[in-house]
């Protein structure tokens, strides 16, 4: 059903594996008609393509157009790098050769034909394939098994064409007098380019494009991206202004029909070509039904194989979707570092990909940014207020719920302290509690006791002497509604089996009705208390060495319950009003405690800056959030999200919350700690050369191996003082030698 590239495919190669198979395919518009003009595909799926049907193979490639540079036009400035390999050709040819072959082996090509519903369908064949777009009537029919979710997103994008061909794929930043437009631009025959316009949707109404006919369409682009098009003229083929909808689906078969292309899933044209996505779903499904014979088995194989390669295009989709949508944030950046970012905004390329690509170009990106050369952009030092420190590496502060009444140990100081001769710029201890009824699990460590106090010093003592250079941090903080838990691997969130301590939150609501405690609304006595206990707790940090001091305003903890609309019901001073009444609270705490804290060190806040739930925190509140503290002394953010309500729905993924501290940190203009799912050396220097970050701070891998920073200086050939090696471990900072593979 659905007589596009990936149907057409499908039908072809289910016909070639097995001659006697009867196939019959669906198209209600006639053969020539199509939507749209050029087509990319990888050499990945080329691959794919010459395996399993080397005629369609040698029939494509015959049409190709291929390049391998890309580039960047902005602010006047055009900036190429290469090495990055694309082939294309016509959506209409593409058609055509897929229609020759399918008629070569025999599949009955019913044209200008709805086909029948899928269900009446499957009565009287062993298989139907849904390969009917977008807004497929079959995942519509059956919603109730399929579960889409279809997510509608803010731009405009117009797919058009020029009658010359790009040398390169090009990116175009327009900003005009209504707000700020794109070009995406590749050749797709040696005469002809495909040519996306795209931009906000408020923009796309204040240009009055909303109110344009075809020909005003064609000829407002043509003005807004006259140089890129050197005064030639766009064309059209029906071409209509459209908001871009990712869809996805939590089952892909169901009986004897499957979906297939977009009808299953989509991934933003930025990443690459829908057509590409859903030609590799043919060759998928081809082969599970040439491994399984059993169609229900086959369908299962099929989704399992698909599902996670979708699922990771998806994802980089949508960090790329989501760089364009905000691009207002990236386009005041100097011309190189902009570029870089734009060529890595998907997370796929990364900076390790790109030096070997093209290393002039990241040599001039990281020259631009006044990287040392030859030094990793992630052994750069940065400063904050007093503190320099030697690297951009941050030791996540992780909860090891290791403490005997609040009293850290020498689990801590060996824990922390081998971090610290892993030579991680900043090592960050866990959440600090400020009194004993403030504590997570009766294994949280506390700072609220004479012994806490001279416990911490020993810990922040080794660190200053044995591994010199390196800060170590304090994050203080309150568990509010959260608290009087047990241990993490006793069951996280669970309520203690006995000896539960009472809680309180700015509401009296629990964090998950019928299993946590209801907690206690604080009055202003108690406020003004709890507010104490912080700053006391900041004077005992002081004293016991610690560099710098980060406030947890996030996670859904005692502060964090005041930020969010969906803990904080209050309709006094600490809640009424909006986010200007929520956030007083955690201001005052703040206040407070930078009182205290020594002048010359510095302090930190983390936020969540989304509660991934209907109604709660958004990006725009954390950017509002975010200015309140910096404008009260705050000299870094530290990003996460989430963990603020249990019905909570996060977006999780590689680097999936970097996009909240890369807006926070260019629309406050404030230095920001980036988090979440950051694990690899060429992701961090990824991030801080492409002014998305300041600082990366990543927790599991430095569970993995303590001294994760000083191998990535190995594996990198670094030796600069960004990453010293301790004298007792010089002997190992070369790689080990391996075994012959």
């Amino acid at each position: 059903m659905g007589g596009g590239p990936g149907g057409l495919y499908a039908a072809a190669l289910l016909k070639r594996l097995a001659p006697e198979r009867e196939i019959t395919l669906w198209e209600r518009n006639a053969p020539d008609d199509t939507f749209g003009f050029g087509v990319v595909l990888s050499d990945e799926t080329l691959g794919g393509i010459e395996s399993a049907d080397p005629d369609v193979y040698a029939a494509v490639r015959r049409e190709f157009v291929r390049w391998d540079d890309i580039d960047v036009v902005h602010r006047g400035t055009s900036l190429r790098s290469g090495g990055h390999g694309f082939a294309a050709l016509g959506r209409r040819r593409l058609l055509g050769i897929l229609h020759e072959r399918c008629h070569a082996l025999g599949v009955r090509l019913r044209f200008r034909t709805e086909a029948p519903p899928a269900a009446e369908l499957a009565r009287t064949h062993d298989l139907v394939i849904a390969a009917d777009g977008v807004h497929s009537r079959t995942r519509d029919a059956h919603a109730d098994h399929f579960r889409p979710s279809v997510t509608t997103h803010r731009c405009r994008y117009i797919w058009l064409s020029a009658d010359f061909a790009f040398d390169a794929f090009r990116f175009e930043i327009a900003e005009t007098e209504h707000g700020i437009m794109q070009l995406h631009g590749y050749p797709y025959r040696q005469d002809a380019s495909t040519v996306i316009v795209e931009m906000r949707e408020e923009v796309w109404r204040r240009a009055g494009l909303d109110r344009c006919d075809e020909d005003g369409t064609l000829a407002a682009c043509g003005k807004y991206f006259a140089d890129a098009l050197g005064g030639r003229p766009l064309r059209s083929n029906r071409s209509a202004w459209t908001a871009f909808r990712t869809v996805v689906n939590e089952r892909w078969h169901h009986g004897r029909t499957v979906l297939l292309g977009d009808a299953a899933h989509t991934a933003h044209f930025s990443i690459g070509s829908g057509t590409k996505l859903a030609v590799e779903d043919a060759l998928a499904l081809a082969r599970a039904l040439e491994r399984h014979p059993d169609v229900p088995a086959a369908l299962a194989a099929y989704e399992e194989e698909r599902r996670p390669a979708v699922a990771s295009t998806q994802r980089a989709a949508r960090a790329s979707l989501e760089w364009f949508e905000d691009l207002a944030v990236h386009v005041g950046q100097p011309p190189r570092r902009f570029a870089f970012n734009l060529l890595t905004r998907s997370r796929r390329v990364t900076h390790g990909n790109l030096r070997l690509r093209d290393p002039g170009f990241v040599a001039a990106v990281e020259d631009e940014a006044g990287v040392p050369p030859g030094t990793p952009p992630m052994f750069t030092p940065f400063r904050l207020r007093g503190l320099t420190l030697r690297n951009r590496v941050v030791v996540s502060p992780m909860d090891m719920y290791s403490a005997v009444d609040g009293t850290p140990g020498d689990f801590h100081l060996v824990h922390l302290g081998a971090r610290a001769l892993g030579r991680a710029g900043l090592v960050m201890a866990e959440m600090v509690c400020v009194s004993e009824r403030g504590r997570i699990t009766p294994g949280c460590s506390g700072l609220y006791a004479p012994e806490h106090e001279r416990e911490w010093s020993r810990i922040t003592g080794f660190v200053h002497e044995q591994a010199p250079g390196t800060a170590i941090g304090l994050q203080l903080g309150h568990a509010g509604r959260k608290g009087s838990t047990r241990r993490m691997w006793e069951g996280i969130d669970q309520p203690l089996p006995s000896g539960n301590w009472p809680v309180v939150a700015p509401s009296a609501l629990p964090y998950r009705p019928g299993i946590n405690q209801t907690p206690h609304a604080l009055s202003m006595a108690e406020l003004a208390e709890i507010r104490n206990q912080f700053v006391r707790s900041a004077e005992a940090a002081a004293r016991a060495g610690f560099d710098l001091l980060e406030l947890h305003c996030a996670h859904g903890y005692l502060l964090s319950g005041f930020l969010s609309p969906l803990t904080n019901h209050r309709d006094d001073a600490y809640g009424g009003g909006g986010l200007e009444g929520r956030l007083r609270y955690p201001l005052e705490v703040f206040d407070a405690v930078r009182a205290v804290w020594p002048a010359d060190r510095p302090m930190t806040v983390r936020i969540s800056a989304t509660d991934w739930a209907e109604g709660g925190t958004t990006a725009d509140d954390a950017v509002a959030v975010a200015r309140a503290f910096a404008a009260h002394g705050a000299d870094a953010l530290d990003v996460s999200t989430g963990q603020v309500v249990a019905g909570e729905r996060p977006a999780f993924g590689r680097s999936y919350q970097v996009p909240f501290a890369d807006r926070i940190r260019h629309e406050a203009g404030v230095p920001v700690i980036a988090v979440g799912a950051i694990s690899s050396w060429d992701d961090v220097n990824s991030l801080i050369l492409a002014g998305r970050a300041d600082l990366c701070a990543l927790g599991r891998p430095h569970l993995y191996d303590p001294h994760w920073t000083l191998h990535a200086a190995a594996e990198q050939d670094y030796t600069g003082p960004g990453a010293v090696w301790p004298l007792p471990y010089r002997a190992g900072s070369r790689r080990p030698p391996t075994g012959r593979g």
